[in-house]
């Protein structure tokens, strides 16, 4: 394991990777509402602790693709094309995962289905796709949670309706040709909800741990000089005592924020990194009501300004 690997908070860490022409003004968070029947909502945030809903939390783009057409747990980063990038689950229970772009996080592309388990003919589902640019190799990486009949079966649930779930991935330079799909991470344990930042020495995956009997149901982190990995051991839970799923994380300032649903009580929630640990700051945070499972983004106040207008 590599020293920095040990170190339990981000403090000695550099900022994320961004584009040094764009300016930082504020925040934007994608998420869903409901089932995802309706599709995207975006809010936006100047500090990242008050959450104010755009388009008056009506949907910005309506699901078309996947067997049941909808947009849960929506995913977008700026890629290096200087386009955002969207994926989304489609389904509970397809094998593939839907996909869009946008110049302006108003006006998308054509939805397209990407069957990225198509050829794994025993996978169940394709659940909380994400994708991480890496600018090294101009590649981006999409990855998601599965369960396929048959395997890891030393940590297949008997409650939960058998789901067993492990982390697969595939990489494309254009979102057009996609590699063979992989298995990116086997924690031991039934893991789903994965969101990798870049750090100057490599990358850190939060994770859900959805293990249900000894109860987890918590976010872990683990560690990886390369984006395809291999990662580390999951660490302790950094969340608290409380089941929380979908982690995105952000610097803000000097500081790490993780925020995830706090699905069962029906509230967004977060975390914050300082030089003695990780301090629950769910109290301090205000988002929209029905607020699910989504993930932050940083923008210019041009931006903002555009999107307030919608």
């Amino acid at each position: 394991m590599f020293a920095w690997m040990t170190i339990p908070v981000f403090s000695q860490e550099k900022e994320i990777q961004n584009d040094p022409t764009s300016k930082t003004d504020g925040y934007v968070f994608s998420y869903f509402k409901g089932n995802g029947e309706d599709g995207l909502h975006l809010a936006y945030s100047e500090d990242g602790y008050k959450w104010t809903a755009l388009k008056n939390d009506t949907s910005f783009l309506t699901p078309e693709v996947g067997k049941d057409k909808l947009m849960r747990d929506p995913s977008i980063i700026k890629g290096g094309d200087g386009l955002y990038h969207m994926v989304w689950t489609v389904s509970w229970t397809d094998k593939g995962i839907g996909y869009s772009s946008s110049k302006d996080l108003i006006h998308w592309s054509k939805q397209e289905f990407l069957p990225v388990m198509k050829k794994k003919k025993k996978a169940r589902n394709t659940w909380a796709p994400e994708i991480t640019y890496d600018p090294d190799s101009e590649k981006y990486m999409i990855y998601w949670a599965s369960t396929i009949d048959g395997e890891f079966l030393e940590t297949k649930p008997e409650k939960e309706k058998g789901y067993n779930h492990r982390i697969y991935y595939t990489v494309t330079r254009d979102f057009k040709k996609f590699s063979k799909t992989k298995l990116l991470y086997e924690p031991g344990f039934n893991v789903i909800d994965a969101s990798i930042v870049q750090q100057d020495q490599g990358f850190v995956m939060f994770l859900k741990d959805e293990t249900r009997n000894p109860v987890q149901k918590n976010i872990k982190i683990a560690f990886s000089k390369e984006l395809k990995g291999p990662y580390s051991k999951a660490s302790d839970a950094i969340t608290g005592n409380y089941w929380a799923e979908g982690p995105t994380a952000i610097k803000i300032g000097n500081n790490w924020i993780v925020y995830f649903d706090k699905y069962i009580e029906k509230k967004y929630g977060a975390i914050k990194e300082t030089p003695q640990g990780w301090v629950d700051i769910s109290e301090q945070i205000n988002f929209p009501p029905g607020t699910r499972h989504g993930s932050v983004i940083e923008v210019s106040g041009e931006e903002i300004a555009v999107l307030k207008k919608e």
